[in-house]
């Protein structure tokens, strides 16, 4: 003999099957990545900052040169 299931059962258990069906594809969802250390931006700015460097090292080397020459500039 089969047991009578009543039918608060079967609503409660439509219920829970909305819910979890609602609720668990937003738990399998993953989460964004996080953002890179080091997008290459920092790295560019670090080597535009030495080559302005070098630039003006060269600029006072080369100045006394060029202030020594036969052109009175001062």
């Amino acid at each position: 003999m089969a047991a009578a299931v009543p039918r608060v059962s079967f609503g409660v258990l439509a219920i829970f099957a909305v819910i979890f069906s609602i609720v668990l594809p937003a738990v399998q969802a993953q989460a964004p990545a996080p953002a890179p250390t080091s997008d290459g931006t920092s790295i560019d700015q670090g080597i535009a900052y030495l080559l302005m460097l070098v630039a003006l090292i060269l600029t006072y080397l080369i100045h006394p040169l060029d202030a020594s020459s036969s052109y009175k500039l001062y």
